[in-house]
């Protein structure tokens, strides 16, 4: 109370007068401006471990009081700021993480890999804006090829996937000059095989058509990776050599057309006498090949300097299709020839271009011994030209031929499963495509000793694409047990794809579990580098759940998703104490055709850990908080 007759800030409501005690009350006030505390000396990040509640002091009525408490403001200005509260959506206390932010500790992040910010928003207490530039990833230190051979026990072969679905495909090739030659229906399942990079690794591919055309169709994934075979494993004169290939777009129009307009070829009648067509079926060129017959194998060979045609153990696969030696530059073309046989539908013919192609790689791959006991012996080459890829990277068109293969036998078989979910719940399924993953790889700057968790990994796309293209570690978790067991197949099944290309991809764990309750997930979040959580449709308990995790997360992780963790982009009372706020985002536009769900653009999100922009950030809230409350005791003067 004030003295009687007084009111705080007020002329005396007594009469003038000499003062019947003989005492006076003298009322004065100081203004002390607030030092702003230093980096060293401010407020405290987030940390796990609830501070205690104190309740909030009310407004002393008396002058003396008043004036205590001012100067207790002024001489505590470097103290901590008030208590943490209680998060509204969170059922627990939100935890603070001890970090001081000293200047070597600033100095320390702007050093680290992922810890250069951009120039800090205008506004102090934004927590929105760029987040990093774009990285160039750098593969020069990377070893991309593998040391192993390929051989690969228990291989998901093509031909073993449609074996298990055969009554959904039907044949495509016939034997146009042998009516009554069956060998190319379904029930007699016929199959060629396929040499790759590799020492030792080979496919066998089934020789059917998919009723439905949305299925995986065989002969054309056939077709295809022999064009990277020769496009990315072959020198430019062995490539020559081969044959060129045809352009890509025209290849894929033709390939069209002939499958669903053309009508099978007529078969022709022949006698009883014709011989089998694997040793009887004529060449596209068959008038070439009689007058190439007599030509030296050697001789053809010698013009290109590449290739000892002696040394190929199945020379007689060759034969038939070795260019004259009058040509200037000397061709198999087996492309060309191979595709003339896809559009006729004769299937003796493809069989016995198959032969030659698998012959010319076999000559690459296992080339003979030379004379000279003492000379060094002859490599692989299809397998040597991985290494010069190193400062390069894989090219995107291995990398992705890798992981249609393996999808191709391990999940698309099985994508009924996929759809078996709870509508309208969090474990609505989705995939991040190849591109979206190389975009996420680019944007982060993932690279070979980082890092990458995927919390909901589904089938585990995004954690083995990421350890092919970059050769970093992955861990993924998924709680549904059918992606989850689907993952765990995928996974053995990449590496074993990975070693007939010859390719090296990194270390990657696969977990079928909770992400909430597994105790996994805490210690690799405490070593993440980039963490990504599709979690386009989480609900929002879970969302909160998961944000609670980034407690763990170490200064400067980058965690990916397809919706914001943060409440808001600017501090408030309402987030300040919010896990989210020692988060930087940055919103970015994904490209249609990057998502399974959806074939528009949409948003995605990176939220950089940074526990000193929030220090900052939130010493200019409580500044800015209290000259607010200067101003307001100012006005009612």
């Amino acid at each position: 109370m004030a003295p009687p007759g007084f009111s705080f800030f007020s002329k005396s409501t007594q009469k003038a007068g000499p003062s019947k005690t003989g005492t006076s009350v003298v009322v004065t006030t100081r203004v002390v401006q607030r030092p702003v505390p230093s980096a060293s000396s401010g407020p405290q990040a987030l940390s796990r471990q609830p501070k205690p509640q104190v309740a909030a002091s009310s407004r002393s009525s008396s002058v003396a009081q008043d004036l205590a408490k001012k100067r207790k403001v002024a001489a505590n200005a470097d103290a901590a700021p008030p208590p943490a509260k209680r998060s509204r959506l969170s059922p627990s206390p939100v935890a603070s993480r001890a970090a001081s932010v000293t200047p070597s500790l600033r100095e320390s992040l702007s050093s680290s890999r992922h810890s250069s910010l951009a120039p800090i928003a205008e506004d102090p207490l934004s927590r929105a804006g760029s987040v990093l530039p774009d990285i160039s990833v750098t593969h020069s230190t990377r070893q991309c090829w593998t040391e192993e051979d390929g051989r690969t026990g228990g291989l998901l072969s093509c031909e073993q996937v449609i074996r298990n679905m055969v009554k959904t495909y039907k044949s495509y090739f016939c034997n146009p000059n042998d009516p009554n030659d069956k060998s190319f229906e379904p029930s007699q399942f016929p199959c060629v095989e396929l040499e790759y990079p590799n020492d030792k690794s080979c496919e066998r591919f089934a020789l059917l058509v998919p009723k439905d055309k949305d299925l995986y169709d065989p002969i054309r994934c056939l077709q295809q990776t022999i064009h990277i075979i020769v496009e990315y494993y072959l020198t430019p004169e062995q490539q020559a050599l081969f044959g060129p290939l045809p352009d890509v777009a025209l290849r894929q129009l033709m390939d069209d057309a002939d499958r669903e307009d053309s009508p099978a070829p007529t078969p022709a009648v022949s006698t009883p006498a014709a011989s089998p067509p694997s040793t009887t079926a004529p060449s596209p060129s068959s008038s070439e090949a009689s007058a190439s017959s007599s030509t030296s194998i050697s001789t053809a060979t010698s013009a290109t300097s590449i290739l000892s045609m002696e040394s190929c153990a199945s020379l007689a696969s060759l034969k038939d299709f070795v260019p004259a030696s009058t040509e200037e530059t000397p061709s198999f073309n087996f492309p060309r020839r191979l595709q003339r046989a896809i559009t006729t539908r004769d299937g003796p013919l493809f069989l016995k271009i198959m032969d030659g192609i698998n012959a010319l790689f076999r000559a690459w791959k296992y080339p003979f011994l030379p004379d000279d006991p003492f000379e060094p012996a002859p490599s692989n080459s299809l397998r040597e030209m991985v290494k010069s890829w190193t400062g390069t990277g894989i090219p995107e068109a291995v990398r992705l031929r890798v992981i249609d293969e393996t999808y191709q036998r391990t999940v698309r078989p099985h994508s009924n499963a996929l759809r078996k979910y709870e509508s309208f719940s969090s474990e609505v399924y989705g995939e991040l495509l190849p591109p979206f993953v190389s975009e996420i790889i680019r944007a982060t700057g993932l690279n070979s000793d980082s890092l990458l968790v995927d919390l909901g990994s589904g089938v585990g796309n995004v954690v083995l694409q990421a350890s092919l293209e970059t050769g970093c570690r992955g861990y993924g978790i998924e709680i549904m047990t059918a992606p989850a067991k689907m993952a765990k197949t995928q996974m053995e099944q990449f590496k074993m794809r990975c070693r007939m290309w010859g390719l090296k991809m990194g270390d990657v764990e696969l977990e079928a579990g909770d992400m909430l309750e597994s105790p996994k997930v805490a210690e690799m979040l405490a070593k993440a580098d980039v963490v990504v959580v599709n979690n386009k449709v989480f609900l929002e308990d879970l969302n909160e759940k998961i944000k609670d995790k980034f407690l763990d997360l170490k200064e400067g992780a980058i965690v990916v998703s397809l919706a914001s963790f943060l409440q808001s982009s600017r501090l408030s009372e309402r987030n300040i104490y919010d896990v989210s706020s020692i988060l930087r985002v940055e919103e970015r536009r994904y490209r249609p055709g990057f998502v399974s769900w959806s074939s528009n653009g949409g948003n995605y999100y990176l939220h950089r850990v940074d526990r000193a922009g929030y220090a900052n950030a939130r010493m200019s809230h409580e500044n800015s908080r209290s000259s607010s409350g200067r101003r307001t005791r100012s006005s009612r003067r």
